[in-house]
């Protein structure tokens, strides 16, 4: 997930505030404080943070609900003078942000690095691997491990949304494929459209990374690995639709 670059009003009002808790003696209470007030720049982060969002507008930890809040990936507790910081700001959904991570920010105790993915920064796929049928996620890194924990990554809604993520997407491929074999090439097109705006996109990457391989066809469909490899040499990975197919990034690492 690639962060966008600040706009130069975003920048001019987070200054500001940030001047404004360094003025207060930089406490956590000052960064409160001045978060409450700067709806302003509080409009134009979340705004910013809404165009890089996977999918419909989805919490960038969960990739499920609808990302309502600005999650301060470090906290504001931990470090006032970064509350305002943009590479700071992440979009999540108000149980991520609020039930399961609040001020939580492990970090390893001999060298101080963070312990959590950040989407913006890290590639999941070097942290975790998603089980497919059952929408479990396994971590591979202690920062894979540290998240699943922190966000919650493996509670029941979240994985039961990829396992039946992982059957839809199953039964879309086919029928994308099935679409394309008969000509009916806008049809098809709608339908690549469709599977790559639905929810839990990274089940559709972890797909994907099982095409041309022994895995595939373990998924039970036997019109699947066909289809899929065909899904796979038709994507352009270059965010333009509606050309077939376009990925959100390189796929967790799978197995079914």
């Amino acid at each position: 997930m690639q962060r966008l670059p600040a706009t130069h009003t975003m920048v001019k009002l987070c200054d500001f505030r940030t001047e404004k808790i360094q003025e207060a003696g930089a406490t956590s209470k000052a960064a409160y404080i001045q978060w409450k007030a700067a709806k302003p720049a509080r409009r134009h982060i979340k705004g910013l943070l809404e165009q890089m969002a996977p999918g419909r507008i989805r919490c960038m930890y969960c990739l499920d609900s609808r990302g309502t809040d600005i999650d301060h990936f470090e906290p504001k507790a931990r470090t006032p003078l970064r509350t305002f910081s943009w590479d700071n700001h992440l979009l999540a959904c108000s149980h991520c942000n609020s039930n399961e991570k609040r001020d939580l920010f492990p970090c390893d105790p001999s060298t101080g690095a963070c312990l959590l993915i950040d989407p913006t920064v890290d590639d999941p796929a070097d942290h975790l691997k998603l089980l497919p049928r059952s929408g479990e996620l396994k971590w591979r890194t202690p920062k894979g491990q540290h998240s699943i924990a922190v966000f919650g990554l493996n509670r029941d809604e979240l994985r039961k949304g990829r396992a039946d993520a992982c059957e839809m997407f199953i039964s879309g491929i086919v029928r994308w494929h099935d679409q394309v074999q008969l000509g009916k090439i806008e049809v098809a097109m709608r339908t690549a459209v469709r599977l790559r705006r639905a929810d839990f996109p990274e089940v559709l990457r972890t797909l994907e990374g099982l095409a041309g391989t022994p895995l595939a066809s373990i998924l039970e469909d036997r019109h699947f690995p066909e289809a899929l490899s065909a899904w796979a040499a038709g994507s352009d990975h270059r965010g333009a639709a509606p050309s077939i197919h376009t990925g959100f990034g390189a796929p967790l690492s799978a197995h079914p």
